[in-house]
This record gives C-alpha cells, sequence and structure tokens, in this order.
C-alpha cells in the first residue's frame, strides 16, 4: 500500500513514523535560549577531558535528556595538532542516543564532517576541540561552541499573557498593540517599527531641522579630496541661484568661495617687519639664531605657538597654568590609520624653488581620527599640532606596555610549567 496513516489504536507504529511525526513539530537542536548552557561543553585543563553540561535536545524526532555533567575523553595528538568534534549520536539500530568525540585528522585545522542519515545514524554537532601537538590536557580555550538550538514557536497572545519564560528569538503577535515582537533576551520588541511620525526615533526636534553644522569626517559620499578636482555644473543643478545674472550686489564668506587660491595673500606683497629679512626683532628671538647659540633669559629653550594675528607666545604646561583638568579618551587603534608621506611643495611665484622630500601627515586625513590635532583658517583645514602626535601615541604606547607585560607573565608561566 502507498499510503501510511498513524497513530490509531490497536496500530503498530514504527520509531521511523514516530521520527517522521516529531520532525514535523520540532527541528532538531538544543533545548535552549542561544548562548545557554544546555549541553553546553567546556574544559578546565585537566587532563585530556572535555565536559557536556546537562540538557535536553532533539535529535531527528528523538529526544535526549542528560541530567549530569558528563565528561569525555579526548585521544592525544602526539606530535600532530587537529580539531575534535563533541557530538550527540543518535543510532536507531541500538536504540539510543550517546555523547562522543569524533576525531579529526591529524594535521588538518578543519573539524570531521558530520554523519546524518535519514534512517540510520545521524550526529549533532555540540562544540569543536583544537587538540595541540604533543598537549597533556584541554584548556577553556581550545573549546568552541558549536551548537544548533531548536526553533521557537510562533505565537499570538496579549500583553498580559505574554511567554512568562521565553527563549531568545520567539516570536509572536501581540493583540493588545496589534504588533508583531519578538523576545531579544531581555525585552519583548516590535519586528518592524511603525512609520507614524509620532513613534519614530532619532528624527529632529523640528522640520526642517534648525540651522546645525556637520564635522567633515561626518558628511557621506564627500569627494575624496578637497576642494575636489575640476569640475563644472548645469545651471538647472544649482539651487538657491539668483533670480537674475549677473544677480544684484552682495557678498560671500571666504569660506564659501570655490576655486580660491591655495595661500593667503596670493602673489607678491609684504608683511610687517615682524617676519622680514633685515629685521631688528630677529623673529621671536631665537627663530633665526643658530642651533648652537643659547637662547635669553633663563637659557630654557621653548616651544612657541604663534596665534592667528602673528602674535608668538611660549608653550607652557605646568599644572599651574591649567584648570579643569580632566582625562582625555584617544583611540589607540586610530593611531594606525595614519599616513606617513613624501611630498613636494608647491611653487610660490618669486620666493625661488620649493623643497622637496618632505616628509609628514596630510591634515585632512588626520582630523577624521583626531580633529584635536587640527588647525582651521577662514572655516578651512589649515595646520596639524605636530606638537600634540606624542600625546595621541601616550595610549598605544601604554596598551602595547600592558601587552608585553601580558605576554611576559605567559611566557613566565609556560617555561614554568615546561620546567
Amino acid at each position: 500500500m502507498a499510503i501510511t496513516s498513524y497513530p490509531f489504536d490497536s496500530q503498530a507504529v514504527t520509531e521511523t513514523d514516530y521520527s517522521r511525526l516529531f520532525r514535523e513539530f520540532q527541528n532538531t537542536g538544543v533545548a535552549d535560549s542561544v548562548g545557554g548552557s544546555g549541553l553546553s561543553v567546556t574544559a578546565d585543563g585537566t587532563g585530556m577531558t572535555v565536559k557536556v553540561n546537562s540538557g535536553f535536545a532533539i535529535v531527528r524526532g528523538h529526544a535526549v535528556y542528560s541530567t549530569a555533567i558528563e565528561p569525555l575523553t579526548v585521544t592525544a595528538s602526539n606530535t600532530t595538532a587537529r580539531v575534535d568534534r563533541v557530538v550527540l549520536r543518535l543510532d536507531p539500530s541500538v536504540n539510543s542516543i550517546v555523547l562522543a568525540v569524533k576525531t579529526g585528522t591529524a594535521g588538518s585545522s578543519t573539524p570531521p564532517a558530520l554523519t546524518q542519515t535519514d534512517t540510520g545514524i545521524y550526529e549533532l554537532s555540540l562544540a569543536t576541540v583544537a587538540v595541540g601537538a604533543n598537549v597533556t590536557s584541554i584548556s577553556a580555550a581550545s573549546v568552541t561552541s558549536d551548537r544548533q538550538f531548536v526553533g521557537s514557536a510562533v505565537g499570538a497572545w496579549t500583553t498580559a499573557t505574554r511567554p512568562a519564560s521565553p527563549r531568545t528569538g520567539r516570536l509572536g503577535y501581540n493583540t493588545t498593540t496589534t504588533t508583531w515582537e519578538f523576545w531579544n533576551g531581555s525585552a519583548w520588541g516590535n519586528v518592524s517599527q511603525s512609520v507614524d511620525w509620532s513613534t519614530l526615533t532619532n528624527k529632529p526636534s523640528s522640520f526642517t531641522p534648525a540651522s546645525h553644522t556637520h564635522l567633515w569626517a561626518d558628511v557621506t559620499d564627500k569627494p575624496t579630496t578637497f576642494a575636489p578636482t575640476s569640475h563644472t555644473h548645469d545651471w538647472s543643478q544649482i539651487t538657491g541661484e539668483p533670480a537674475t545674472f549677473p544677480p544684484s550686489t552682495h557678498s560671500h564668506t571666504w569660506s564659501s568661495i570655490t576655486s580660491k587660491p591655495t595661500t593667503f595673500t596670493p602673489a607678491s606683497h609684504s608683511h610687517s617687519s615682524y617676519l622680514e629679512s633685515g629685521d631688528t626683532i630677529s623673529w621671536a628671538n631665537g627663530s633665526k639664531k643658530p642651533h648652537a647659540n643659547q637662547a635669553s633669559g633663563s637659557g630654557t629653550y621653548y616651544a612657541v605657538w604663534v596665534e592667528g594675528d602673528g602674535t608668538f607666545a611660549r608653550n607652557t604646561s605646568s599644572r599651574r597654568f591649567k584648570e579643569n583638568i580632566r582625562d582625555f579618551e584617544i583611540d589607540p587603534d586610530a593611531f594606525s590609520k595614519l599616513r606617513p608621506v613624501i611630498y613636494d611643495r608647491k611653487a610660490i611665484e618669486g620666493k625661488g624653488d620649493p623643497r622637496k622630500d618632505e616628509v609628514g601627515l596630510i591634515a585632512e586625513e588626520v582630523e577624521e581620527q583626531f580633529p584635536w590635532l587640527i588647525n582651521y583658517l577662514d572655516g578651512e583645514v589649515d595646520g596639524l599640532r605636530y606638537d600634540l602626535l606624542g600625546v595621541a601615541l601616550v595610549p598605544v604606547v601604554q596598551r602595547q606596555a600592558e601587552q608585553i607585560s601580558d605576554l611576559e607573565a605567559r611566557l613566565a608561566d609556560l617555561e614554568a610549567k615546561l620546567s
């Protein structure tokens, strides 16, 4: 007969029939929330063993329930490393589901494949175990969880009748709020957010939002260089253009002008005597002096700040000149993104040959990681505070010192164990 129906009274039903039926109710996996301890595999460095926690699982329609921690022995690897796998193994021929360690191939970093047949042996992976060469114990770091979990049924409820102990990912329709919601492990959340303006999050407090600014680093789809390479726009593409052209008398801020000279003031010009050759001020009483010359006064050299109006000031660092002192968090990883470059200065008419092969950084690139190192002129990136680069390096050196200390401690521990 090609059609079979079951189960009914006084009818013989095989385990294959039941397995097929139960597989429609629940998929294979551990009956626990993602990240739970059910049937999790651990190791503590005590010999060549791993331990499997208690738990419940469904394996191809069959159930297995463990009520205690079960130890499993891992075979030594001798001189070649390998990766083993801890599995639940269903064998219908002997009516059992057992825990087992499936030994990997020597010299391979890939764990052994699972045997998963429809009517014979079927294996559910719980964890992989890295077995190092010549090791005599399995450490906690050698074990990697590889469990899959049973699915959570889709339900329907009111806010008052939500499931009391849901698993992560439990999905259902809430008739009180008329929304689909899910359990994220700690709270119920909506599957999709309402698009009504009153329920939107992170929206501006007013629309169009009030006048504000954005850092250049926060702008997306910006040109890779500023100003961008030469290009044109159709008049019809320009917004806010005047009704007539040329427009009536008006003015523009320096920062809004495009294609302006790269230096200011451009072309031939002069400055007051504090920068001119032959003056009596000697460039801030020191910058024109030879390196071996002694500084006047206390005999101590200072780093010098030059203010926008040309005023010189010594760079002081004593606590007595400061207030509101507090820690400043610097991301050490940001420093690795800086790009040292070598470049030539652009020629300036009447100033001779420019300097070649100078080594440094590009201020616009540094701004993306450390905007506080940048000087601005007329709203544009102008200079780089090279004197503060050492401050940005402090957390890098501190972290490396911690890593070196940790590695030295680990090395000492390994040497102690080997001896």
